[in-house]
C-alpha cells in the first residue's frame, strides 16, 4: 500500500498574492487555494469538527483586549513564539469561522512577522470571502 502523500503547508498563490500586497488576489487565494492556521493542541483527525474550530489560537493583545486571527502562506512564516501545531485550512473553513466567531475577531493578521505582511479587518475578510 502507498504511503499517504503530506500536505504542502504552503500556498505560493497565497504568498504571491501578500508579496505584492494586492487585497484582491488574497482573496482570491483565500477563496481558491489553502493557508495555514496555528492551533493551540494537535488535531485528532483531518476532518475537523466545531469542537476542534475552538482549538484555532487566536491572539489577545493585551492592552486593549482585541482580537487577531493569524494566517500564514507557509507554516515557516509561523513565529517560533506561537504554539508549535497547525491546520490547512481552505476559504470556505474561514467564511464559516468568522461567521461563528468574527464578532469577536477584530484583525486578520497574514504573516504577521513577514516576509510580507497584511492585515485587514475580519469583516472585510467576510466581505471578499462572500463574493
Amino acid at each position: 500500500m502507498a504511503k499517504k502523500k503530506q500536505p504542502s503547508f504552503r500556498s505560493e498563490p497565497l504568498a504571491e498574492a501578500l508579496a505584492e500586497q494586492d487585497m484582491a488576489k488574497v482573496a482570491f487565494a483565500l477563496r481558491n487555494d489553502s493557508f495555514v492556521v496555528p492551533l493551540m493542541k494537535p488535531r485528532t483527525s483531518d476532518k475537523p469538527t466545531a469542537e476542534q474550530s475552538a482549538d484555532v489560537w487566536l491572539y489577545r493583545a493585551p492592552d486593549t483586549g482585541k482580537v487577531a486571527l493569524l494566517l500564514f502562506s507557509d507554516a515557516k512564516n509561523k513565529p517560533e513564539a506561537l504554539p508549535p501545531f497547525v491546520a490547512l485550512h481552505k476559504g470556505l473553513w474561514l467564511h464559516d469561522f468568522l461567521r461563528t466567531h468574527g464578532s469577536e475577531i477584530d484583525t486578520v493578521f497574514f504573516d504577521i512577522a513577514g516576509p510580507h505582511p497584511l492585515q485587514a479587518p475580519a469583516a472585510e475578510i467576510m466581505r471578499v470571502l462572500d463574493i
